[in-house]
């Protein structure tokens, strides 16, 4: 008979699934979860997850079928699956790919094999407007220019489309991977050669289109660069800010054998247009007044791209979601370390862009030595009792703030510097007015949005030779900055909740170190205040990925030592 103590997992009828952290098969059944479920709470004993429809669709889309997902179920489950739930999950999964978008002879068509279905779909509004005429019991005609918005509508009643309806050739663009650069021996990893492959499937639901998941440090660009070879197109490279711009160039250069005059930058500094071309986000959405246009939009047209690339797809802007979804014919491919959008528009990523095709948790690359391990602490800070008298009385949408920018958190931040005295360190913030103030007395240098470009460049190329150990960024350096050498980083304030931002800062430090060091990522808050509320919901999506945060109060920091850094008061696993 079942023992339940031998079993983790408690399976509930509301789709939630409740995963004991002290047991010992907490890592096995957390990693099995996350292929289908997505994390929403993680006290310290027992972690929360839900199923939702787009994150049993993503399972599909990974080759996860709803056997697969019962049969996880009940290999880790104390008292069975609720019939109900084994239900729902089959009808979820049934849905992936029960209508489908085709090119025949000539013409857009929307299929289903479900008579019933198809009165439904022709029955709801935001569909009905998007379909020309009716081909036959179960097939519609559509206009090529609503295929984007076609998909947008089903998945919003739960019906995503599987797009087989193909891409257009895009203009022709041999592209080689070097063997040798600059590093010495270069070769697609495998889990980047497995990447480029699921992506470049064609004639199944799973090909030509999607997302690529893998965490910060582990080479999402040279995947980019693999997928680029591999189709063989002109490419439109969309990234988050000109330092990005210029590190895709870079690689692009120095992995493969493109020639400088083949790439092109079009920013606020240049506008060149190259078979392949690579912009900023920033760029693509200015306009002088809101009224106007976005005159910049022209570049999707300017070539016959044949692939479009958005890097840090999380952070997609909603003028780029409209863009997209009128060249669907394009194969688009979206960077992310992380699907976690904080405007809640995952579904328009996978309706656009596409499904997720790879997924890599964090700790398995870790594992296996291709991102560095880290070593993630909390410190909770004391305010001093004037400050503490500013927080009570100032008005809740300023408490944040004032939290965030606790005058004692300086000398917590010095501390960290000195232990960590042989590495390079970053410090981390939101607040630019904080972070100035802070480098100022550290004298440290810092960057921020108001740095010319230039002089980012060289701070940037200080850090990494060594010639700069320390150095103050703002939040222009959560995205696309290769920080090799970095070890260490002190966060001293986010942006509220944001889970996004709180693994991308983590990810500033994960490239491998010599010698296998690890990685430190340190959290300051003021103790007993707002910010302590949203630090739990910033660490959500680290939790999700296996990473340990260390909790401490400051005094027991101190006391504790490095060498006692795995024994805090509480943790959070």
């Amino acid at each position: 008979m079942k023992d339940p103590r031998d079993y983790p997992l408690f399976v509930r009828g509301d789709r939630t699934l409740l995963l004991e952290t002290d047991h010992p098969r907490f890592d096995e059944a957390r990693t099995a979860l996350l292929s289908f479920a997505e994390l929403v709470k993680s006290p310290d004993h027992l972690h929360t997850y839900r199923m939702t429809p787009l994150s049993i669709w993503n399972a599909c889309s990974a080759g996860v079928a709803a056997e697969r997902i019962l049969h996880i179920l009940h290999e880790f489950s104390k008292y069975g699956v609720p019939p109900a739930i084994e239900r729902l999950i089959c009808d979820y999964a049934s849905r992936y790919g029960k209508v489908r978008m085709r090119q025949t002879a000539g013409e857009l068509v929307l299929e289903t094999d479900d008579s019933v279905l198809a009165e439904e779909i022709s029955g709801v509004e935001s569909v009905r407007k998007l379909l020309l005429d009716r081909l036959g019991p179960v097939t519609f005609s559509l206009r090529p220019g609503d295929r984007g918005h076609l998909k947008q509508a089903m998945i919003r009643i739960g019906y995503p489309v599987a797009d087989l309806a193909g891409f257009a050739s895009g203009e022709s663009l041999q592209i080689s991977l070097k063997t040798v650069c600059r590093k010495g021996e270069f070769g697609l990893r495998s889990y980047q050669q497995e990447a480029v492959d699921v992506f470049h499937a064609s004639g199944t639901i799973r090909g030509g289109s999607g997302v690529i998941v893998l965490p910060c440090g582990a080479g999402k660009t040279v995947v980019g660069i693999g997928i680029m070879a591999a189709t063989g197109n002109c490419t439109l490279v969309l990234t988050t800010s000109t330092t990005a711009v210029h590190q895709w160039r870079e690689e692009i250069l120095d992995k493969t054998d493109l020639r400088a005059d083949q790439i092109g930058e079009y920013t606020g500094f240049e506008k060149e247009i190259r078979p392949v071309t690579i912009t900023t986000y920033q760029i693509m959405t200015y306009r002088k007044k809101k009224a106007d246009e976005f005159s910049h939009f022209r570049l999707f047209s300017e070539r016959n791209w044949g692939l479009v690339i958005y890097d840090e797809v999380h952070l997609l802007p909603a003028p780029v979601f409209q863009m997209t979804a009128r060249i669907q014919t394009k194969r688009r491919l979206g960077l992310t370390a992380t699907l976690v959008r904080e405007d809640g528009r995952e579904d328009d990523v996978f309706a656009l862009i596409g499904p997720k095709k790879a997924d890599i948790p964090w700790k398995v690359m870790e594992e296996q030595g291709w991102i560095a391990r880290a070593v993630c602490t909390e410190i909770r800070v004391a305010m001093s009792e004037k400050e503490r008298l500013n927080y009570a009385v100032a008005p809740r949408r300023f408490k944040f703030r004032a939290a965030s920018e606790n005058s004692e958190k300086a000398e917590v931040i010095r501390e960290i510097i000195v232990r960590h005295s042989a590495e390079s360190v970053l410090v981390i913030g939101t607040y630019v007015d904080h972070l100035e103030s802070l480098a100022g007395e550290l004298k440290a240098e810092i960057l921020t949005g108001k740095t010319p470009q230039k002089k980012r460049e060289r701070l940037f190329n200080d850090f990494r030779s060594g010639n700069l150990r320390v150095l103050f960024v703002s939040k222009v350096a959560n995205f696309a900055v290769d920080l090799p050498d970095a070890s260490c980083a002190i966060q001293i304030s986010g942006t509220f909740g944001s889970r996004q931002e709180e693994a991308q800062r983590l990810g500033r430090i994960l490239r491998p170190k010599k010698g296998n060091r690890q990685a430190h990522f340190y959290t300051l808050v003021t103790r007993n205040t707002l910010e302590q509320d949203f630090a739990l919901k910033r660490q959500l999506f680290l939790c999700e990925q296996g990473y340990r945060y260390e909790i401490f109060d400051e005094e027991d920091w101190r006391n504790a030592g490095m060498s006692r850094a795995g024994e805090a008061h509480y943790a959070i696993a």
